[in-house]
This record gives C-alpha cells, sequence and structure tokens, in this order.
C-alpha cells in the first residue's frame, strides 16, 4: 500500500505544461474583498509578498513565472553564490500573497471587472 500524498505530488509534476500553466497564488485580504476572487493566475509584472520561508516579509514584482519547474522569480529575492554572482531564487506560488494586480492587460482587466 503506496501513500497518498507522494501519488499526488508525482501526479501534479508529471502534468503536461498546458496543465501546469495556471500558477495560482492567493489574494490580499484588501484585494479579496474588492474583486471577490481568492486566488489568481501569477503573471510577471504582479507584486507579491513572500510569506513563508527564509525570505518572508520581501516584497516585489514578479520577475519570470517558471511553469515546468512550477516556480516563480521575484524581483530583489537573490541567492549569491561562492564565486560572488547572484543568480534569482525560485519559490513556490504557494508561499506567496498577490499585493498588486498588473491590469495592463486588456483581457486580465476585464475578467477581474466583470466580478
Amino acid at each position: 500500500m503506496s501513500s497518498i500524498k507522494p501519488k499526488k505530488q508525482r501526479k501534479m509534476l508529471d502534468e503536461p505544461t498546458y496543465r501546469k500553466r495556471q500558477i495560482r497564488a492567493p489574494l490580499s485580504k484588501d484585494l479579496r474583498s474588492k474583486y471577490g476572487k481568492r486566488t489568481v493566475s501569477l503573471r510577471k509584472g504582479d507584486t507579491v509578498q513572500i510569506t513563508r520561508g527564509d525570505y518572508k516579509g520581501h516584497e516585489g514584482k514578479v520577475a519570470s513565472v517558471d511553469t515546468s519547474a512550477m516556480r516563480i522569480t521575484v524581483e530583489g529575492v537573490n541567492a549569491k553564490k561562492m564565486d560572488g554572482t547572484t543568480i534569482p531564487v525560485m519559490i513556490s506560488p504557494s508561499k506567496v500573497m498577490v499585493t498588486k494586480l498588473d491590469l495592463s492587460d486588456k483581457i486580465r482587466k476585464d475578467s477581474f471587472k466583470g466580478d
């Protein structure tokens, strides 16, 4: 008999990219009351606050969204390598909270306006 949790994790990681495309994160309380949604798909340009881990409390814009790894990078959250160079830290979207949305896309703006 196998455990259920590893099965679920394997299934999620083995999904095709088109299913993993929607990397979602919870909205802050004021955005939740304003838009009537609890979570939203993350996009480059959204402002997030890290709520868990070593970088807890950091706030910055989403620099990139990696759909294959199901991780995001946040501006200003970097790790220093042994040779002195810095690399962006990949963060799980479940460990961040959206504090400001990037509504420059008309279709995305309309999807929030309808609620």
